[in-house]
């Protein structure tokens, strides 16, 4: 199995931006093969990276719980569900991207659910490295993809609203029993150290703090890729420091 980093956080507080980073901070390293799972309903993941996102699992199930009759004669809905995934793969330079996205349809997906999990443990045991970039909620860190991730970053602001959220994150994990072998807590936009007592009873181990960027700021407002955002930009250089503590 490959290494796996679930990124979590509340809306707004860069969770997505910061796994493209680290994408791009895996794929500079040459660490080994990487898969990028667009584990949120509002998917921007591929867009961040550069990447233009035209078929989701949830589309997929949408297909297949709607309209049974797509099933090509003699293939089982789980072989078929398990090529479909295969070929919503998207390949760019230095690693794979899958979007999960938002089933839209009234049908019931627990049967291809299932199927879809067990497609997925298949799937990360191809890669060296799997981020996934999840909802708040981590649902489909549960029901979909996988229980167990090697490194749980969660992604907050200094805001006390925040750090809750932070630390209820961290107990939707424990609810869910998904295991973890590390977990851990990034301030972001924040050109300080956070106060120790802020962090009491938080389990998660306290990684540091990311300044406010202007660049990635620039970027973001003309709806631009972080793919080019310059390789020397603070941001990029505070995560190189402390990467190795989230994929090692």
């Amino acid at each position: 199995m490959g290494y796996i980093i679930a990124v979590a956080g509340k809306g707004g507080t860069g969770k997505t931006t910061i796994t493209a980073l680290l994408v791009r901070l895996i794929k500079e390293k040459k660490l080994g093969s990487l898969l990028a799972i667009d584990a949120d309903p509002n998917s921007n993941l591929g867009e961040v990276l550069g990447l233009k996102t035209e078929v989701t699992i949830g589309s997929i199930l949408d297909t297949i719980s709607t309209n049974p009759e797509s099933l090509p004669e003699g293939m089982t809905k789980d072989r078929f569900i398990e090529y479909k995934v295969q070929t919503a793969i998207q390949e760019a330079e230095g690693f794979d991207l899958l979007t999960m996205g938002r089933p839209e349809g009234p049908g019931c997906y627990c049967f291809v659910n299932n199927c879809l999990r067990s497609v997925m443990t298949k799937l990360i045991d191809d890669y060296d490295y799997i981020i996934i970039d999840n909802e708040a909620g981590l649902e489909h860190l549960s029901r979909r993809t996988t229980r167990y991730a090697d490194t749980l970053l969660v992604i907050s602001n200094a805001t006390p609203v925040g750090l809750r959220a932070a630390s209820r994150i961290r107990d939707i994990v424990k609810e869910l029993k998904i295991k973890t072998k590390k977990n851990l807590l990034l301030i972001n936009c924040f050109d300080q150290e956070l106060e120790k007592e802020k962090l009491l009873g938080m389990d998660l181990n306290y990684l540091g703090s990311l300044a406010f960027d202007e660049e990635i700021n620039q970027i973001s407002l003309n709806g631009n890729s972080l793919i080019k955002l310059n390789k020397d930009s603070i941001t990029f250089n505070r995560l190189r420091k402390i990467g190795e503590k989230i994929w090692a």
